[in-house]
């Protein structure tokens, strides 16, 4: 059996254990859902980083993220994994981010490029993200709604600051980050905005589509 079809079966189990800990956290601990949700979504991205490296091609990607969207989905189905889905607001997330991960990987895959078009979408999910979810919350400035989401003008600056400079340190390591200001700002720009419009967790997805959709559209203008 190849080496990549092992790793395919390992990192199924990772996250299978993963979400075994957050329940197990959840169940007998009694550890607050949010914190066992932070858990799982750490978790994943880091297990996500391994992908390029453990899995041979985009199909091996592909099953391992509809296994676990049929987990997911069965698991809202029949009211399971508590430890991330027993919350009062509606969310989509831990759905629409396997399918954002697919869409990166085949991104990467096409354009070869891993650190800009499977990285930095994922970086900037997972670090820009909760920095603006957290200083929204702890200085909420600047309160506006869309819908029935309240978001802040704080939040969306922490995001915006953020992905500027995880954009910059990104092209820093592959190219000239002073030659691609510009784009750096429009990744900056669009995901902030993408993330401010999404609602009940489909910032996963659109965040991540967003820096994709930049990259790519600057890409064919080049």
């Amino acid at each position: 059996m190849s080496h990549y079809y092992i790793n395919t079966i390992l990192l199924a189990f990772a996250f299978l254990l993963l979400f075994g800990i957050a329940e197990l956290l959840y169940h007998f601990l009694n550890v607050k859902v949010e914190l066992t949700r932070k858990l799982v979504h750490f978790g994943t991205g880091l297990l996500t980083m391994t992908f390029p490296f453990l899995l041979d091609n985009h199909w091996m990607v592909l099953i391992l993220c509809i296994c676990f969207l049929v987990i997911l989905i069965g698991s809202l189905r029949y009211n399971l994994l508590k430890s991330i889905n027993a919350i009062e607001r509606i969310s989509v997330g831990s759905i629409a981010f396997p399918l954002a991960v697919y869409g990166c990987y085949l991104a990467y895959d096409y354009y070869d490029k891993i650190l800009l078009f499977f990285y930095l979408p994922i970086l900037i999910l997972a670090i820009s993200d909760p920095l603006a979810a957290l200083c929204g919350k702890t200085w909420p400035l600047g309160i506006y709604k869309l819908g029935d989401d309240k978001k802040t003008l704080m939040g969306s600056s922490v995001f915006f600051i953020s992905a500027f400079l995880v954009c910059l340190g990104s092209f820093y390591c592959v190219e000239s980050a002073f030659n691609n200001l510009g784009l750096c700002f429009s990744i900056a720009l669009i995901s902030s905005i993408s993330e401010a419009i999404s609602r009940n967790g489909f910032d996963n997805f659109s965040i991540p589509a967003s820096v994709l959709f930049c990259l790519i559209l600057f890409s064919n203008l080049a």
